[in-house]
């Protein structure tokens, strides 16, 4: 084993040293990537070598090291791009995905829940340039599988699975998804995340799902405190329709798509350079893409792309201008119009987009000197670019270099995208089949359309706001007290009554705890009824009721008097339910303002 295990670490060394000779002298990109996947898979070798000889070790000594030595010590932290939630932020984050929840059932849909893992030949295929972030897992039981990498390719997986008998249908789901990215933490970019999806599938009169899709996400932000938003929209078939007017060869459209896609983050010079440069595009043909994507503003870029004749000889972008036509006439019946920017940028870097595409920004979507504003001017130029973010080198865990990322240059970016997929469902059939030449309209395919709503990048929004204001990390809303000698059997009877009338209710786990103690305690997690249990309250059927409420004053949490006496209110037992259900205090908690 360890002669073995000497020949890979050399094999390793070498090729490591192959690989940044090619890097530095700026070798053919493809010849690099088949170097790098060597690379990986040497150092993955290396890695189970090393854990079979400490295994080995370890079974023929004990649980001694082999040279006697102590064991290293944990390093007790997340994975990488992964964190913990403390239950107050959890509280918060509960309150986000019940909005959500709540708005996905108003709208008609079915909650659906997929595996977080699928069979890697699923995934692959599905994500363009985006493929190196799929978290692939080692071979288990002859499977080859990878973490998934969001819900709508297991979605469209399961509906292939159902053989076209689940038609017209709204299923949604929550769920973490997964991704090797460089996080950014404090932005809700993490390796590990939540999304809420929404998919609407099934053959039903044109635009009316799309527009039931962003009628849906404009309720949703709206009950969500994340400030003034925006719904970016764009189509697959005009974007499409502008690369084949503008003399863009078919091969290139994806790549290029990826590039255009960043506008909204870097100046034009920048998109252009990487569109000639790195894609080989001509110079004169990038200058005419830059006429068209350039431009956003609400219906009348409609009407200005409506009136290029140019553009409407492509039969692709005449059937996505028509599409638009239409949405925008619904999106005014749902009354969110205002809520629209159509910019023509957005391409959605996705392989399986093949119609309206679309994302959500709030201002904290991007970096500083960015702002979300539907009703810019269509002629406008993009923003200009903040400062170049920093660009010093760190080791990942590999040790690899990689860029570190300037935090304070970073936005939390788009907090909810999505878009039409017709064909995925089809692929999946057909490659089932194995009959290549199937297509998206053929049997066993279902149209699709859906949105993905970033939870944790809501949180990152609303946590901060959520703080701000006070609100409470608890929700338990009576803390029961003894005045005397505990009687605690009398105060778990009475704990009992309220939690199976609905009432959160705890108390101190003392059999005879002093009354100040008790308070501290209920004060602790800000419950607002304090109900107060002695020997003559038990023998007369009531209780006293002392209301508890926390202000912020000067930006800290204050606790204030509340009206009446201060020993509190004297409540009869049997009413004492419908007493607390009545109080305002109640009513603000029920309405999500406390």
């Amino acid at each position: 084993m360890a002669s073995s295990l000497e020949a890979l670490e050399q094999e390793l060394e070498t090729q490591n040293a192959l690989f940044n000779q090619l890097r530095i002298s700026g070798s053919n990109p493809t010849g690099l990537d088949e170097v790098k996947k060597k690379l990986g898979e040497l150092k993955r070798s290396v890695g189970q070598a090393k854990a079979k000889a400490a295994a080995d070790g370890a079974t023929a000594s004990g649980s001694k090291d082999p040279a006697g030595k102590k064991k290293d010590r944990i390093l007790l932290k997340t994975a990488k791009g992964t964190r913990d939630y403390g239950p107050a932020e959890m509280v918060c984050r509960e309150y986000v995905e019940r909005i959500v929840k709540d708005c996905f059932t108003t709208y008609g849909g079915s909650c659906l829940d997929t595996p977080v893992f699928e069979r890697k030949e699923i995934l692959a295929g599905k994500y363009g340039e985006d493929a190196k972030l799929i978290f692939d897992l080692m071979d288990q039981g002859g499977e080859q599988l990878s973490l998934r990498y969001d819900h709508t390719v297991p979605l469209a997986r399961y509906l292939a699975m159902m053989g076209g008998t689940n038609t017209q249908s709204k299923l949604w789901q929550v769920g973490k998804v997964y991704r090797r990215d460089n996080p950014v933490m404090s932005k809700g970019r993490m390796r590990e995340f939540s999304q809420a999806d929404f998919d609407i599938s099934g053959a039903w009169d044109p635009m009316i799902p799309d527009s039931e899709i962003i009628s849906l996400v404009c309720t949703i932000l709206s009950k969500l405190d994340v400030g003034d938003f925006t719904i970016k929209i764009n189509h697959r078939k005009i974007l499409d329709g502008i690369f084949e007017v503008c003399g863009v060869p078919a091969d290139k459209i994806r790549a290029i798509s990826s590039a255009v896609d960043k506008l909204d983050k870097a100046p034009w010079a920048d998109v252009k350079k990487e569109m000639t440069e790195e894609k080989g595009l001509d110079p004169s043909v990038a200058d005419k893409i830059g006429e068209y994507v350039k431009h956003k503003g609400g219906p009348e870029l409609l009407d200005l792309l409506l009136a290029d004749a140019t553009l409407n000889t492509n039969p692709s972008a005449k059937e996505g201008l028509e599409d638009m036509v239409l949405l925008f006439t619904y999106l005014s019946a749902y009354n969110v119009i205002d809520k629209i920017s159509l910019d023509m940028s957005l391409a959605r870097g996705l392989d399986y987009y093949t119609g309206i595409i679309y994302e959500a920004i709030v201002e904290a979507s991007a970096p500083p000197s960015f702002k979300a504003n539907p009703s810019v001017d269509p002629s406008s130029a993009p923003t200009p670019s903040p400062k170049k973010k920093a660009t010093n080198k760190i080791k990942n865990e590999d040790g690899e270099e990689e860029e570190e990322v300037d935090e304070s240059q970073v936005g939390v970016g788009s907090i909810a995208a999505g878009g039409r997929y017709d064909g995925l469902v089809g692929m999946f059939s057909a490659a089932a089949a194995g009959d290549s030449k199937k297509s998206a309209t053929s049997k066993g395919s279902i149209p699709c359309i859906g949105i993905s709503i970033g939870l944790d990048r809501i949180f990152a929004i609303v946590w901060p706001k959520w703080v701000e204001k006070g609100r409470r990390g608890k929700e338990t809303m009576v803390y029961v007290m003894a005045a005397g000698d505990g009687i605690l059997v009398e105060r778990m009877k009475l704990v009992k009554e309220l939690r199976d009338a609905g009432v959160k209710t705890d108390f101190l786990a003392k059999k005879k705890p002093k009354l100040p103690v008790q308070f501290a305690a209920g004060e602790r997690d800000e419950v607002p009824f304090a109900i107060i249990l002695g020997e003559n309250e038990i023998k007369e059927g009531y209780v006293m009721v002392k209301q508890q409420k926390w202000e912020m004053i000067d930006g800290k949490k204050v606790k204030v008097l509340a009206e009446g006496d201060e020993k509190g209110e004297k409540v009869d037992r049997e009413q004492l339910v419908k007493w607390l259900k009545a109080t305002q205090i109640w009513k603000d908690w029920e309405a999500g303002n406390l």
